[in-house]
Order: structure tokens, then C-alpha cells, then sequence
């Protein structure tokens, strides 16, 4: 998914193609997926270091 980006080439990724939300929203998952398993991993620590 990474390189999809790349294929759109000059046009980059415009609006009009319908592309653009196949290719970001994916991302946006990933990215927000990884930011709730990370803030999981740090409250556990801190329940764990309170206790």
C-alpha cells in the first residue's frame, strides 16, 4: 500500500480519480490503529507501575 502512491505519477492523487480514499484512508487506519495500541500499552504500564 505504501508505493500506490507512486503509481498515480505527475497526476499525483486527485480528487476526481476516486483514489484518493482507497489509497489514505488505509493509512489513516494504520496510523490511528498504532496511536490506540501505543496509548494501551503506556496506560497498562501506568495502572501496573500505580498499583
Amino acid at each position: 500500500m505504501s508505493r500506490t502512491p507512486g503509481s498515480h505519477g505527475a497526476s499525483g492523487r486527485p480528487e476526481e480519480y476516486g483514489t484518493h480514499k482507497t489509497i489514505r484512508d488505509p493509512r489513516v487506519r494504520r496510523i490511528l490503529e498504532g496511536t490506540e495500541e501505543i496509548m494501551n500499552v503506556v496506560a497498562r504500564s501506568l495502572t501496573e507501575h500505580l498499583a
